[in-house]
């Protein structure tokens, strides 16, 4: 427990974007959540249960790289990812590449799958092998 937090605050993650409404809907979608706030500066979704929620806000930077994968010496790498498990994986990945995911030829493991998202942020699509 995060000193000071109570259990009914939210947490959640917060990507940049240069089209938040798009990479908004690509996550609302992806993840079957429902759009809690659809502004032209942020985008929040809400988890169906608990208290997170996952934002979209505009990239703050002129000088934003998008990240690559996998890293490459001089270029900007990935500084945080989402995970998200999923009962099909085959199915998974061919649904968030139909929503614009690109999967990229380097896979470091047979039971997960690195994606980009539209704006290039790395996630990855997993099946629970336990």
């Amino acid at each position: 427990m995060v000193r000071g937090r109570s259990n009914g605050h939210y947490w959640g993650v917060v990507l940049d974007a240069p089209d938040v409404r798009a990479l908004g809907r690509f996550y609302a979608e992806l993840l079957d959540w429902e759009v809690y706030r659809d502004e032209p500066n942020e985008v929040t979704l809400a988890a169906p249960e608990g208290n997170a929620y996952l934002a979209v806000q505009p990239q703050h930077s002129a000088e934003y790289a998008r990240p690559v994968w996998p890293a490459v010496d001089g270029r900007q790498q990935m500084m945080i990812h989402l995970d998200v498990e999923v009962g099909d994986l085959d199915a998974a990945v061919a649904h968030a590449v139909e929503m614009g995911a690109t999967l990229p030829d380097h896979q470091p493991q047979d039971d997960v799958r690195v994606l980009l998202d539209p704006a290039g942020h790395p996630f990855c699509l997993y099946v629970d092998s336990s």
